[in-house]
């Protein structure tokens, strides 16, 4: 390796610096090493502690920002992926004639299911700007927090909401838990989120989507329980596009378990992804799929499945007959923003 000292570049060219992703830097750096990221779109220099960029804001006019559990970018955009809680630090809040301004998708974790499905995290976004507008940013860090998945419910139990997901003033309530059914000393309904949980038997109501109410709307109710015994069956999750399915007879007479309410889709990242499914129910003879979006399956019988909600999705847990049901799927943040 070269060592140049007091060195003029006398030249009309260019310096080409190395290159590379977050993931080829040097292993053992040293203080003031200097290389283009590829995967951040910027270059950056070690201080001595960590990595930072030299050139945040390329340009003044547009917004910068660092943060997220992954960092990509498309063409004029920078995208930042929260699975996980952390900070959104805006180093260059850009102007009018620029971007000042962000597009983002924030959903709730969903909720843990029992016998009846569980009910979706909350659904909220600004992409595409346009309809509804950017959110305005500043320089400084914005602590964001991603709501966790609810834990299943036990024998006399419904399964747990799911955590709220919050970024700067958006936040989106965790998904209601699905009901355990009559022996539950609460009741048999479902407990109400940005999506509602599932009723249980007898006939019970699903819990209420949308709360607390927020405008615009991020769920919906989860569908009502089912009882002839003993051909009960539970209802479904509510999702973010759709109200969980009730439960209710079939030919024979026997239960039919209630769906979970489809998510919905978003291509804030370039590609559409759907989240925000309910998840599907119990039924002694019957199971039901969760809902488009991650919502875990509900299974027939006494079967003891895992009916987990997917990560990263608010995706709601699907319920079982016997314990354990599903856990509901984490919430996510991703934020998207013109920053050349």
């Amino acid at each position: 390796m070269a060592t140049l000292k007091d060195t003029t570049f006398d030249d009309t060219g260019f310096i080409k610096l190395p290159a590379g992703t977050t993931a080829q830097r040097p292993g053992s750096p040293e203080t003031g090493m200097l290389r283009y990221n590829t995967d951040l779109g910027y270059t950056e220099v070690y201080n001595g502690t960590e990595w930072t960029a030299i050139a945040a804001a390329g340009d003044p006019d547009f917004v910068f920002a660092e943060g997220g559990d992954s960092i990509t970018i498309a063409g004029d955009y920078r995208y930042h992926t929260f699975s996980s809680s952390g900070t959104f630090e805006v180093t260059n809040a850009g102007t009018p004639s620029g971007s000042n301004s962000v597009e983002y998708l924030v959903i709730g974790g969903g909720g843990g299911g029992r016998q009846a499905g569980a009910g979706a995290g909350g659904h909220r976004t600004n992409y595409p700007s346009p309809a509804i507008g950017g959110l305005a940013v500043t320089a400084t860090t914005y602590p964001i927090t991603v709501g966790s998945g609810g834990a299943q419910g036990g024998p006399t139990s419904h399964g747990s909401p799911g955590g709220s997901t919050i970024f700067s003033s958006i936040t989106s309530a965790g998904g209601g838990g699905g009901s355990g059914g009559g022996n539950v000393p609460t009741g048999p309904t479902g407990l109400p989120g940005g999506s509602g949980g599932g009723g249980g038997v007898p006939g019970a109501p699903g819990g209420t989507g949308n709360t607390p109410p927020v405008s615009p709307p991020q769920g919906n109710p989860g569908g009502a329980g089912w009882s002839s015994y003993p051909n009960d069956a539970a209802g479904g999750g509510g999702g973010a596009s759709a109200a969980g399915v009730a439960a209710g007879p079939v030919s024979g007479g026997n239960g039919r378990a209630g769906a979970g309410g489809a998510g919905t889709s978003n291509a804030i990242t370039g590609v559409s992804v759907t989240r925000a499914g309910g998840g599907g129910a119990f039924g002694r003879f019957s199971a039901s799929a969760g809902g488009a979006g991650g919502g875990g399956q509900g299974f027939a019988g006494n079967s003891n499945p895992t009916v987990n909600g997917e990560p990263a999705t608010g995706g709601g847990g699907g319920g079982a007959g016997g314990n354990p049901a599903g856990t509901g799927g984490s919430g996510v943040v991703i934020i998207r923003y013109k920053f050349q």
